[in-house]
């Protein structure tokens, strides 16, 4: 059958038509699929295309159902700032839905950003600045907190922890910044990291370094309402919040003080178990700060229990705090360190940039550390402390943040311009670890902070880096996983 020109041209105009629809800026999902060598069991595909920033959180990510991921439209991770949009995007269908626009936003703030799927609920977390930030007050480490919308009312902002810097001080509020907040397994508390406005002040002075930055928690406990001030500091929240964990300015070298606390997570999915058997129902994992015995600072692994009421002062003062100190952790909250690895060649943690993580049993607590030859491996450690064990042994230093499977065997992370995922389970297969992803160039290598597991299990997602008129755009993308 002879194939005319009419007909030739026909089909060359759908081919192009085909063509512009895949470079549009709402590029339909999968117009753009890697098919990963079968050996691998993945394909990956890129979700995102338009001409804004679709920033990842450190864990989180995906809506209870599996079915939207959550992200802010920051360009530079360093932006909450000036960033104030969250939005949602759908697995399946690309479809996009703001889910939060700060108002008044400027450069100077307020800012949203860092955004968390509760796991059981329709809700979303993240953190803001405060709304009255502008050229004066610009978001900032102590000036901004967590804040929650539901799914079925975007835009309206339920606020998680409260804020007094104006004594007499409120217990269940604070005094300066949260940030880094975190679910817990159950869905019902959060923890985050916290920096105290009080006491920066009281540096400013020229008095010794009080503004330790450490870790706290709320719980849904009640409403907290705080006295207003005239000029918009204080703010009522949803939730009790308090520290958890103590730090002091230059604590005793090779002591188990410490002078920081950050880059935290919940223990378990619910916990974990003592070794009497007893389950300590929630526990936060955390680095923090020690010296050595020459005096040097070291990062290690923590751990502190946390009891099933926050609300009772403990022996170390009052969970408001003073003028002159720190908010204290509840009666009952237990601190501990679990590594003790400042004897090491490259002395305890190390690395890119990252959170500690648990697996879903509560069983292993894993962070980064050097192997002697300074490559960044993965190590675990046992809630209940004991020796540590160095999971992998890759060629490559781990290049980011990363995070455990639902199923607690595989941990995913990127190393070497690739997504990577390693065996947890203890074996033949223990510490092997099988690259996912392609090697890309440097442009496009996956984005350090959030590679997270689907609810499922079935799908990690991260960010490349595209550009568009020389301008880099993080990108969501997608990788389904075939598992055996």
């Amino acid at each position: 059958m002879k194939t005319s020109p009419a007909d030739i041209l026909a089909v060359s105009l759908r081919v192009l038509w085909a063509l512009a629809i895949c470079v549009s800026v709402m590029l339909v999902p999968g117009c753009f699929t890697t098919p990963i060598d079968p050996a691998l069991g993945a394909i990956e595909e890129q979700l995102t295309f338009d001409y804004k920033g679709h920033y990842l959180n450190h864990t989180q990510c995906f809506s209870p159902d599996d079915e939207w991921i959550v992200y802010d439209t920051r360009i530079d991770p360093e932006k909450i700032g000036s960033t104030g949009s969250v939005e949602k995007v759908n697995i399946e269908s690309g479809e996009m839905i703001m889910m939060y626009t700060a108002p008044n936003q400027t450069q100077y703030g307020p800012g949203a950003g860092a955004a968390a799927y509760n796991p059981v609920k329709n809700r979303i977390l993240f953190t803001r600045g405060l709304l009255n930030s502008n050229f004066l007050r610009p978001y900032g480490y102590r000036r901004r907190g967590g804040v929650m919308v539901d799914d079925s009312a975007p835009m309206k902002a339920i606020g998680a922890d409260a804020r007094d810097v104006t004594a007499p001080f409120t217990p269940g509020a604070l005094r300066g910044g949260t940030h880094e907040h975190t679910w817990s397994g159950d869905g019902e508390w959060i923890s985050f990291t916290y920096q105290d406005a009080i006491l920066a002040q009281l540096e400013k002075s020229g008095r010794k370094r009080l503004d330790l930055p450490t870790v706290g928690v709320s719980a849904p406990i009640g409403r907290v309402t705080v006295d207003r001030d005239a000029e918009g500091e204080n703010n009522d929240a949803a939730m009790f919040s308090v520290l958890a964990v103590r730090v002091a300015a230059s604590p005793k070298a090779d002591s188990n003080g410490i002078e920081r606390a950050y880059n935290h997570s919940w223990v378990g999915a619910g916990g974990y178990l003592r070794p009497d058997g007893t389950r300590q129902k929630r526990a936060i994992a955390f680095q923090g700060i020690v010296l050595d015995d020459a005096g040097e600072r070291v990062s290690e692994a923590f751990i502190v229990d946390l009891p099933d009421r926050i609300d009772i002062p403990g022996v170390h003062g009052p969970l408001e705090g003073t003028s002159t100190t720190h908010p204290m952790p509840p009666k009952g909250a237990i601190q501990r360190r679990l590594t003790y690895n400042t004897k090491r060649r490259y002395p305890g943690i190390q690395g890119p940039r990252h959170w500690l993580r648990s697996s879903s049993d509560g069983k292993w607590i894993a962070y980064l550390a050097k192997d002697d030859s300074g490559v960044a491996q993965i190590h675990l450690v046992s809630p209940n402390g004991g020796r540590d064990v160095q999971l992998t042994r890759n060629k490559w230093s781990v290049a980011s943040a990363f995070n455990w499977s639902p199923d607690g065997r595989y941990i995913a992370y990127a190393m070497d311009n690739s997504i990577f995922v390693t065996d947890t389970r203890a074996g033949d297969t223990f510490g092997k670890s099988i690259r996912m992803t392609k090697r890309s160039g440097d442009e496009r290598k996956p984005e350090a902070a959030g590679i997270v597991w689907s609810n499922r299990g079935d799908k990690i997602a991260f960010c490349r880096r595209i550009k568009y008129a020389g301008i880099g755009f993080p990108q969501i993308f997608i990788l389904t996983l075939r598992r055996k």
